[in-house]
């Protein structure tokens, strides 16, 4: 592969392009020089984002250093935390595929030979990560880096337990003062979410997928460190064009198996799930499916109990030794593949071998794990023969088997009438269907009803069944990705009030306690919602398959 110029830096016939380059000032050396995209998603209205283009300069001054020529294009995003609780919410997840398309548009539009992704949290990832498997030119992901947890009553705090404490004041439990302290407290800095959440999921498996450097998900936005990330990142991405190492030989079938052992074992969002599955899907990597998770939790013990499972975040995952400790404690237990190629241009075993855990209260070593199986588990039964899944590790344990009445909506907002008017009672199974991918339309994410719940203190005794999904700030026994969905025809749509539903996460099984006669005769007369929408949306609905095979479009 020739990488010492681009398609624009000889040649009569491309004369005119190099004018226009000439327009934008560029030299005769910046015009001879490899081009290397910089998908940036700077943005001022995601905490997460708000301080992209310093990354992106710092990216770019790597490029230069090695030799290419880095040019700072866009990319959209959606701050799912500002997004939840309302309509917004529906263009989340939609997202990730516009954002997938553009980078594809941008980067094969103008010849660029190779890429750097910068973004950071919940659908900007997964979407480039798409896009880098489906141009597959040289690649490499810098996030932006988590927040720093925030403080109130001497405690760390974060966005989940903003949102439980608005729970809690609609319960009449806190007063508005108290609210007041904790939404100017909750988010102290720049950065995605600082506890185990969507963003810091996704940003986590980039490093487990080869994709990234180490220290990609865990060092802070605000330390110095991330610019010598960034920097670092840029010479890196001119090694990849010069060796020609490109995503796909990258993320391969094992590189996935890989990603989901870590994915158990740091109880990531229940949001990877789609996310890895979408990816894999656009790198034609058919080996993993809703079927081979469970597999691997089994296997896999859970090792990190961050937030919102636990009391950790971020940032003390980071002190810890990072994502590189805990794929060192995995692969040192045969669970990791470590002949893998990453973007640091070695094997996995190299990226890892002097990896270190500093705190294994952080992460707890395989020999005391907490809790033998992963963090995720996947669910079946009549309610969801194609699978449903939870973050079993942020489960009160009381909860792994409930049986009770269903209490049903339509729609998330009547679910948070209901349950902020305490109609919501012990031992209910909250259920919101008309909430998926084809039924929202969009695949909204439930923080709000979850958290509402959570903090009216029955984070113990109900749970919360959907065919939408949830935040990763999301806890309790919360069910989400229910397949089929209810605008498909899925048994969720023919629940009743009072139907009794039985979950048992350790078997992995939700079922819905009805005859066969009984469910023929409901679905005799029954019709699928379908909500009003235009634009986007309503294209969206119409092309987007089920989350059991990650929400992606359909193949054409």
């Amino acid at each position: 592969m020739d990488t010492n110029g681009n398609i624009f830096s000889t040649g009569a016939d491309m004369s005119s392009q190099r004018s226009l380059l000439r327009a934008l000032g560029w030299t005769d050396d910046e015009i001879a020089r490899p081009l290397v995209g910089i998908i940036c998603a700077q943005s001022d209205i995601i905490p997460g984002h708000m301080h992209l283009n310093d990354i992106a300069k710092a990216c770019s001054e790597g490029v230069i250093s090695a030799g290419g020529k880095p040019v700072t294009v866009p990319s959209i995003g959606v701050c799912d935390g500002i997004a939840m609780g309302h309509a917004g919410m529906k263009y989340s997840l939609p997202s990730r595929e516009l954002i997938a398309d553009s980078a594809e548009t941008l980067l094969r539009a103008h010849g660029f030979q190779a890429a750097v992704f910068i973004g950071n949290c919940d659908k900007i990832i997964p979407g480039m990560l798409m896009a880098a498997a489906r141009v597959n030119i040289p690649s490499i992901f810098v996030s932006g880096g988590p927040m720093l947890a925030g403080r109130v009553r001497g405690k760390k705090t974060s966005l989940s337990t903003m949102f439980e404490e608005v729970g809690a004041y609609n319960a009449g439990i806190i007063d508005a003062d108290e609210l007041k302290n904790f939404e100017c407290n909750a988010c102290p800095t720049c950065g995605s979410c600082s506890g185990m959440f969507t963003a810091n999921s996704l940003n986590c498996l980039c490093e487990a997928l080869g994709m990234a450097l180490p220290g990609n998900g865990t060092i802070p936005m605000v330390y110095s460190q991330r610019l010598a990330l960034a920097k670092n990142a840029g010479v890196k991405v001119m090694e990849l064009l010069r060796r020609d190492i490109k995503p796909r030989d990258i993320m391969t079938a094992a590189a996935f198996k890989n990603a989901e052992t870590v994915d158990m074992a740091i109880g990531a969002s229940t949001n990877t799930v789609l996310h890895l599955l979408a990816v894999a899907s656009e790198a034609e990597v058919d080996t993993i499916s809703v079927d081979t998770m469970n597999g691997i939790s089994e296997k896999t013990p859970n090792l990190c109990r961050l937030a919102p499972a636990g009391e950790h975040y971020i940032e003390e995952l980071n002190e810890a030794g990072g994502i590189s400790a805990v794929m060192k404690e995995l692969y040192d237990a045969n669970l990791l593949d470590g002949e893998v190629m990453t973007a640091s241009g070695v094997k996995l075993k190299e990226v890892i071998k002097n990896a270190k855990n500093y705190d294994e209260e952080i992460i707890r070593p395989v020999s005391n794990p907490y809790s033998k199986q992963g963090g995720l588990t996947i669910l079946k039964g009549n309610l969801a023969p194609e699978g449903a899944v939870v973050k079993k590790s942020a489960v009160d344990p009381k909860m792994y088997r409930h049986s009770g009445p269903a209490r049903c909506f339509d729609s998330e907002e009547e679910a948070m009438t209901a349950i902020s008017s305490g109609k919501i009672v012990k031992g209910d199974v909250v259920v919101i269907r008309y909430e998926g991918p084809k039924g929202g339309p969009g695949m909204r994410e439930m923080l709000t009803p979850t958290s509402a719940i959570v903090g009216a203190g029955l984070g113990a005794d109900v749970a919360l069944i959907t065919d939408g999904r949830f935040s990763g700030a999301t806890r309790g026994a919360a069910i989400g990705h229910v397949c089929p969905e209810a605008a498909e025809g899925g048994l969720i749509g023919l629940v009743k009030d009072g139907d009794i539903i039985d979950i048992d996460i350790p078997a992995c099984e939700i079922n819905l306690r009805i005859s066969a006669e009984e469910e023929q005769k409901r679905r005799k007369n029954f019709k699928p919602v379908e909500k009003q929408v235009s634009g986007y949306l309503k294209r969206y609905r119409a092309m987007v398959s089920s989350a059991s095979h990650g929400a992606v479009f359909k193949k054409i």
